[in-house]
C-alpha cells in the first residue's frame, strides 16, 4: 500500500509534519489519524480524471467509508458532494458544509420521515431502489406539493468478483430494481406528477479492483439509456456508484484515469450528466489507526503481539478478513530479526484480530504500532464492545494536527444509560 500522508523521517513514521509518536503521547491510543493533504489530493485525482465529462460532472464523496465531520468538510472545501445513505449521514453532510445542490440520497430503505427531510433541504437527486419506494415517495411529495428529482437505481446482475458482503449488484443482492423491470418502473415515475425522474444509478460493490465488471455493468445501463430514450423518457443523468478498489496488499487496483476511460467507452456518445460515488478510494490510504503493545505473548506454538486497538476500533479484519499492512511507528535497526506473530487485541472474542502472521521485531510494553490503510471503514464503524472507549479521531494539516471527535470515555458510555425506578 502506498500511505498516502505518511512519511518516514529519521526511522519514524509522520503523518505530513507531524510524528506520530507526538500524537500518540499527547492524545492517547488507540487512535485514528488522517492526513489532510492526502485526502484533498485524492480527491483533486479523481476529480481531473473524470473532469473530460464536462462541468455536470459530480463527484459525490461517500460518507459511510468515514463520516468524521472534518474529513467531510475538508473534502467539501476541495469541491466535493455527498453520497448519503441515511437521514443520519444527509444531517452531518449539511452540517459539515457539503451544498444539498451536491448531496445524492441512496440507500434500500429509506423511511418517510427521510424522504421529507430530503426535499425540505432540497437535495440534488434520490436514487430509488424499489417500486414501494416510489409509492412511498409519489404519496410524500403529494402532500407536500414539493417535486423530487430521482433516479432509479438498477440492479444489472453483475458479479463484481469482490468480497461476498460487500457485492451489490448481483440478483441475489438486496439493491436496486432488476434491470428488466426498469423501463415499466421508469414509466411509471415519469407519469407521476411531482417526480422528476431524470436518471438511472448502478452500484455493484467495493473494492473492485478490476475494470471488467464495472465495463458490463456500464454497457447494461448504456443499452438501458437507449431503450428508454427511445420509449420517449428524457434520460439525462446517470449515477455510476463507487467501488473503486484500492491496495492493501497485493492488488492491483486500475487508477481513476483507466476508470475514467472506460467509462468513455461503455457510455461515451450519450450525452449524459454523470454522477460518481468514490468513497473507499478517497479515504482509506489517507488514515492509520496507531496502537500501543500491551504484551508481546510468546507461546511454545505461537507468538502473540496483544495491543491496545481490537476488533471494535477496527471491524474489518474480523468480519472481512481483510489485510491491513502493519509495521512499528519506529522502524527496527538494519539487521533487527523478525518473527511470525499475530497482532490482536484484548477482546474476548477470536475474531479479535488485527493482522495475522506478520513479521514483525521483538516489541515491548508501549512499543507504538501502525495500522495503514484504516481511513475507510475504520472508525466509522466502530463500537463500544466489551464497554471499551471509542478511539478518538484525529485530523492533520501539515505541522499542526487537531482532535476532531474525542475519546469516548467509558465514564461517557455508562452516563447514556439510565435505571429504571425500581432499581435507582
Amino acid at each position: 500500500m502506498n500511505p498516502s500522508g505518511f512519511v518516514l523521517r529519521r526511522g519514524r513514521w509522520h503523518c505530513e509534519g507531524v510524528d506520530l509518536e507526538r500524537i500518540a503521547r499527547e492524545v492517547g491510543t488507540p487512535v485514528y489519524v488522517y492526513s489532510s493533504g492526502a485526502l484533498v489530493a485524492r480527491y483533486r485525482r479523481f476529480r481531473a480524471a473524470v473532469a473530460r465529462f464536462g462541468r455536470r460532472t459530480l463527484v459525490c464523496y461517500a460518507l459511510k467509508a468515514n463520516s468524521n465531520q472534518a474529513a467531510i468538510a475538508t473534502l467539501a472545501r476541495a469541491g466535493a458532494g455527498a453520497d448519503v445513505v441515511s437521514g443520519g449521514e444527509l444531517q452531518r453532510a449539511l452540517a459539515a458544509g457539503v451544498p444539498p445542490e451536491r448531496i445524492v440520497f441512496s440507500g434500500v430503505g429509506k423511511t418517510r420521515a427521510e424522504l421529507e427531510y430530503a426535499l425540505r433541504v432540497g437535495i440534488h437527486q434520490l436514487n430509488l431502489e424499489s417500486a414501494e419506494e416510489l409509492e412511498l415517495l409519489s404519496r410524500v411529495v403529494s402532500a407536500q406539493r414539493r417535486t423530487a428529482t430521482v433516479a432509479l437505481r438498477v440492479n444489472p446482475d453483475i458479479d463484481a468478483g469482490t468480497h461476498a458482503k460487500i457485492t451489490t449488484g448481483t440478483k441475489a443482492n438486496k439493491f436496486g430494481i432488476a434491470i428488466g423491470e426498469a423501463p415499466e418502473l421508469f414509466a411509471r415515475a415519469a407519469g407521476l406528477r411531482y417526480v422528476r425522474a431524470l436518471g438511472v444509478a448502478v452500484h455493484i460493490g467495493s473494492q473492485i479492483d478490476r475494470l471488467a465488471p464495472f465495463e458490463r455493468a456500464f454497457g447494461r445501463i448504456a443499452r438501458l439509456v437507449r431503450d428508454l430514450r427511445a420509449a420517449g423518457h428524457g434520460v439525462k443523468r446517470a449515477d455510476l456508484g463507487g467501488g473503486l478498489g484500492v491496495r492493501y496488499d497485493r492488488e492491483t487496483p486500475p487508477g481513476p484515469e483507466a476508470y475514467a476511460a472506460m467509462v468513455e467507452r461503455a457510455l461515451g456518445g450519450l450525452g449524459l450528466d454523470l454522477a460518481f460515488e468514490p468513497g473507499r478510494w478517497m479515504v482509506a490510504e489517507a488514515g492509520v489507526l496507531l496502537t500501543r503493545v500491551i504484551y508481546d505473548k510468546r507461546g511454545r506454538h505461537k507468538r502473540f503481539v496483544v495491543v491496545d486497538a481490537a476488533m471494535n476500533d477496527l471491524m474489518r479484519p474480523a468480519i472481512y478478513d481483510a489485510y491491513h499492512p502493519i509495521e512499528p511507528v519506529r522502524m527496527p535497526d538494519k539487521g533487527t530479526a523478525a518473527s511470525r506473530a499475530d497482532v490482536v487485541g484484548p477482546i474476548c472474542e477470536s475474531s479479535d484480530w488485527l493482522g495475522k502472521g506478520r513479521q514483525l521485531p521483538a516489541l515491548a510494553e508501549n512499543d507504538l504500532l501502525c495500522i495503514f490503510g484504516a481511513g475507510a471503514y475504520g472508525a466509522v464503524m466502530a463500537s463500544s464492545y466489551n464497554t471499551r472507549a471509542i478511539a478518538p479521531e484525529v485530523l492533520v494539516r501539515g505541522r499542526d494536527f487537531a482532535v476532531t471527535r474525542p475519546r469516548f470515555e467509558t465514564a461517557a458510555l455508562i452516563r447514556r444509560e439510565r435505571l429504571p425506578d425500581w432499581l435507582a
